[in-house]
């Protein structure tokens, strides 16, 4: 039987510097993307003060750009909703950042909770609303930045409702 622990074979993990992968400045995958959202969702000081609410229309503000991406704060009154859409040629990462949101899609409807977050691809159409008695704040990862939202006709979405989202 050998006695020599992975430890004394392999060394010190720490002391291998080639085998350890830096944080990325900027994302450039689906996951890394996820944790940037998640990263900002936890840390409320980067956005929490900044959330102002608009009875009119959804409020939105541009949180961070990098190389290709963009981020996106919004805030939803009661009732108010994007309608039927797709992001044209990008991909996003939306989080709930506080209150709960329903998302519709032809497949049916979710809700979606502080915590939530929904992954889509291109020409993915869906439609957010605030259902709630209460605002609510999403975060929005697009890559690339979003230079298009074609809107939908709603008879698309059925009223059927998908389990929920397992919020983190």
């Amino acid at each position: 039987m050998n006695s020599d622990s992975d430890l004394q074979i392999a060394g010190d993990i720490l002391e291998v510097p080639h085998l350890l992968q830096t944080p990325r400045e900027h994302p450039a995958t689906v996951a890394e993307f996820v944790g940037l959202a998640r990263s900002i969702a936890d840390d409320r000081s980067q956005w929490e003060h900044l959330v102002r609410y608009d009875a009119t229309s959804r409020w939105y503000h541009r949180l961070r750009t990098g190389p290709g991406y963009e981020v996106w704060l919004l805030s939803w009154v009661p009732g108010q909703g994007s309608g039927l859409h797709d992001h044209g040629r990008s991909s996003g990462v939306l989080t709930v950042l506080a209150g709960t949101l329903t998302e519709r899609t032809e497949r049916g409807s979710r809700a979606l909770r502080a915590g939530a977050q929904r992954v889509f691809a291109p020409g993915y159409a869906h439609e957010v609303m605030n259902d709630a008695l209460e605002p609510a704040v999403s975060l929005h990862v697009y890559y690339p930045g979003l230079t298009e939202m074609p809107m939908h006709t709603a008879q698309h979405c059925e009223a059927r409702t998908l389990p929920d989202v397992v919020t983190a």
